[in-house]
């Protein structure tokens, strides 16, 4: 069974979010408290961003890293902070939940920011091909991942 390599990013995504929480919760070893505390403070503000996101996508939500046919480049909310904030928020609940449970979580975790990375520039090369003025709004909104503070 041939899969495009859009479909091939999102499997190798959902196994590194699996491995990731798995690892977090089953691995051995804990951080001390303050450390953990901080992780589940990173979970939060993970899901909260990448919360913003999906909401702010709706029905144009996709985990392929093409967009869907139709739908428009989003450069408001959270988006114009940030250019890909459920890929960001991703991150920082790997990172998270890494502290949060396991530290061995972290390999897993890092292998998916670096996955995501990679999957942030495929997806950059094809909203450039369907809206021409990327290009000009990721010169505006700098920021790929993580907002800077207000």
């Amino acid at each position: 069974m041939s899969r495009r390599p859009g479909e091939r990013l999102v499997a190798a995504q959902l196994t590194l979010i699996a491995a990731t929480a798995v690892t977090a919760v089953a691995g051995p070893g804990r951080l001390p408290r303050p450390v953990r505390l901080a992780g589940l403070t990173l979970l939060a503000a993970g899901a909260c961003l990448g919360g913003a996101g999906a909401a702010r996508l709706g029905r144009d939500l996709t985990p392929l890293p093409e967009p869907r046919a139709g739908a428009p480049l989003r450069e408001d909310g959270v988006f114009g902070r940030v250019r890909h904030p459920i890929y960001g928020g991703l991150m920082l609940g790997a990172g998270g939940a890494a502290l949060a449970g396991s530290p061995r979580a972290a390999l897993p975790a890092a292998a998916l920011v670096a996955l995501l990375r990679h999957k942030a520039t495929v997806e950059e090369r094809a909203l450039c091909r369907v809206h021409p003025a990327y290009a000009v709004y990721a010169e505006r909104v700098k920021r790929r991942f993580v907002p800077a503070r207000p």
